[in-house]
């Protein structure tokens, strides 16, 4: 295989295996927004981004595991601390997209700067609880 067959192959296996997580929770947020859940509830808003944690990094961890078939072994420290740094990153950037969207359009997504404060911080709690309490094969 080519390295172009390889990136495609990886990336067909991670999204296979690990791209339902972040859909699943994503679609819940979309299903929230159309029927106004967290206008409603707004306290669904801390398992949505808890779950959404918990879910990007499964992503991430799947994405990892799937790249060893062509770059070898990668340790699992290494693995958990690549896929905290990338659900931090992912969750700083979904935070600039409420922000932007609440600027673009009107909408009321952040409620100010402790709720971006505390959507992050529960993100990354869902990715630690991933990390520290994930006993799965799929994952090692």
């Amino acid at each position: 295989m080519n390295n172009k067959q390889n990136f495609f192959s990886w990336v067909s296996s991670t999204l296979r295996e690990g791209a339902w997580a972040p859909l699943a929770v994503f679609g819940f947020y979309l299903v929230g927004l159309a029927i106004d859940l967290f206008d409603n509830f707004p306290y669904m808003d801390i398992p949505t981004h808890f779950m959404g944690g918990v879910s990007i990094t499964y992503f991430f961890r799947s994405a990892i595991r799937n790249s060893q078939k062509y770059l070898g072994d990668i340790p699992n420290l290494i693995q958990i601390l690549f896929a905290f740094t990338c659900t931090g990153t992912t969750i700083i950037l979904w935070e600039f997209y409420e922000n932007a969207f609440d600027s673009l359009f009107g909408t009321t997504m952040v409620r100010g700067l402790e709720d971006t404060v505390v959507d992050m911080a529960v993100g990354l709690m869902g990715a630690l609880a991933l990390s520290v309490l994930y006993r799965g094969k799929a994952l090692k």
